[in-house]
């Protein structure tokens, strides 16, 4: 089992669908943000193989060792490792809860006939085979070399569902619902005291391109604006601050005007019991995170995006009230130029986010429009947060995650 290393929304995932797999011998691989969300998870997995600091022939030879000993591999939008799987020989599903997104540069037509044509002796061969695609374009190709393919429901889900049925090729695709995890969400104590007044959760963070101490703006103008947000919210005593960045010994806490806000990263489950509790929540606008709050019955307020994939969800939901309520740094730069691209796209939002934090008149916007996206939110009465749920349930509702992956993997025995 393995997720793509990309801030926590594919782990995250990785670890709600092994939770649901206790009859299996379940095996985490990976590296970076993942291996780091999969060790504060340790106990969805039965045994852990973190690659980080590996070289390439040594993690290569890991891996191939991993996957010559297993029945089936489950991956998150780990395209390698569906790959790797494939040549190996071994039944592969591809779990994707991005796959309306992936922006392709070429014809499906082009990328299967590709995945046809592809060597399958050596994964060095496969993977020069594959290499003019972009990384996105790999994703996809993924799809069609899988031998499952399990997609949650997005705007945009079934015309691609469509697209690639009609190339007549490559894996059955499903369509569920959340990829969350169900038992963790069951078992919150909803009628426990709050331990916080407020909690924001920025996610994992760390991506292909964004880092904790490079490119990263985005946490630099979160860690000066939560003083301020404690100065400007005295209802805000306690607010906790989770995410990647506050991991493996990063912790901090932050005081102003009497208020504390403790940046740490938790473990999935507590985090979930924070989530379920906490008066108010905020929340950058990854897909995983909102799954888990919609079916917390909670309705969270989006934050500024960190990512381009972030701007791409907030697009999407426009037409909600999560996604009217959201932040958007375009509230703060309006001519501020956005290139529909992942890799540049997420680097201008980079470059906004450090502006917005040096420029002092920009910050002072930032500040204030976020107190009105505070306002807004806070003065929602409980049937307009039901109703927001309720339709976001309602746009993202599919097949439950569990019934698809026991139809797949099936039992145990039998694998």
């Amino acid at each position: 089992m393995g997720a793509q290393n990309c801030g926590f929304g594919p782990v995250s995932e990785l670890v709600a669908v092994s939770r649901q797999l206790v009859a299996h011998e379940r095996v985490f691989v990976g590296d970076g943000v993942a291996a780091v969300f999969a060790r504060r998870n340790a106990d969805a997995f039965d045994a852990m193989y973190d690659t980080s600091g590996l070289s390439e022939s040594t993690r290569s030879a890991a891996i191939e060792d991993l996957l010559r000993g297993s029945d089936h591999v489950v991956s998150v939008m780990d395209a390698e490792l569906v790959l790797r799987s494939v040549v190996a020989g071994r039944p592969v599903a591809m779990v994707d809860s991005l796959f309306s997104f992936w922006q392709l540069t070429r014809p499906l037509t082009e990328i299967l006939d590709l995945c046809t044509a592809m060597p399958r002796s050596r994964f060095a061969a496969a993977d020069q085979h594959l290499s003019g695609l972009t990384p996105h374009e790999r994703i996809v190709a993924a799809h069609l070399l899988a031998t499952h393919s399990v997609v949650q429901n997005f705007p945009g889900v079934t015309e691609r569902a469509a697209d690639l049925a009609a190339l007549g090729g490559g894996s059955r695709l499903r369509v569920t619902g959340s990829i969350v995890d169900i038992e963790g969400l069951r078992d919150v104590v909803r009628t426990a005291e709050p331990d916080y007044d407020v909690l924001i959760n920025i996610g994992g963070f760390k991506n292909f391109l964004l880092d904790f101490d490079v490119n990263n703006e985005y946490v630099r103008l979160i860690h000066r604006w939560i003083p301020d947000l404690l100065r400007d919210w005295p209802r805000f005593r306690r607010v906790l601050v989770c995410g990647g960045p506050f991991g493996e010994g990063r912790e901090q806490t932050l005081r102003a005007a009497g208020g504390r806000a403790d940046c740490r990263l938790l473990r999935q489950r507590e985090l979930l019991q924070v989530a379920a509790t906490a008066p108010d929540y905020l929340m950058a606008p990854g897909l995983t995170t909102l799954h888990e709050s919609i079916t917390l019955g909670r309705l969270p307020l989006a934050i500024h995006e960190q990512h381009y994939a972030h701007v791409f969800t907030m697009r999407a939901l426009d037409g909600t009230l999560f996604g009217r309520m959201g932040g958007r740094f375009t509230d703060v730069v309006p001519c501020h130029p956005l290139p529909e691209d992942d890799v540049a796209g997420t680097a201008a939002l980079v470059e906004l986010a450090g502006r917005i934090r040096e420029d002092q008149q920009l910050y002072a916007e930032y500040r204030k429009t976020f107190n009105e996206r505070i306002e807004q939110y806070r003065a929602l009465t409980p049937p307009q947060r039901r109703q927001g749920i309720e339709e976001l349930g309602e746009l993202l509702n599919g097949a439950p995650t569990h019934s698809v992956m026991t139809e797949i993997l099936g039992a145990p025995d039998a694998a």
